[in-house]
């Protein structure tokens, strides 16, 4: 990933954005920015239902690259109450962001 994409990306995780969407317009209009826009609030999204599970009683499964047939890491978010479950694969960069995020360490669990 781009550092530019991931200084930007970290910017717009903060509770408290410092980039106004009209003020930087120039800035979300280039193809990097646009990515990084989307994947903030992917993670923004992921991180809300690791959170949420996590207050009704169960953390999401993280399971590595090297433990699944698949090539990037995968979180799954089950919700018991709705019979659901959310199963999100991301980057390895994708996943160092997120884990960046408050919360996040102690509501995931690594499974083999």
């Amino acid at each position: 990933m781009d550092a530019f994409v991931r200084r930007l990306i970290r910017t717009l995780l903060r509770p408290t954005p410092s980039l106004s969407r009209n003020r930087h317009f120039l800035t979300f209009e280039t193809p990097e920015g646009r990515s990084a826009l989307r994947m903030a609030k992917r993670l923004k999204s992921l991180h809300r239902d690791i959170l949420a599970s996590l207050k009704h009683g169960t953390k999401a499964r993280y399971r590595s690259a090297s433990a699944s047939l698949l090539k990037d890491p995968s979180i799954e978010v089950r919700f018991e109450r709705l019979r659901a479950r959310r199963t999100t694969l991301l980057s390895q960069a994708e996943f160092e962001l997120l884990r960046e995020l408050p919360g996040i360490d102690q509501a995931i669990e690594q499974v083999e």
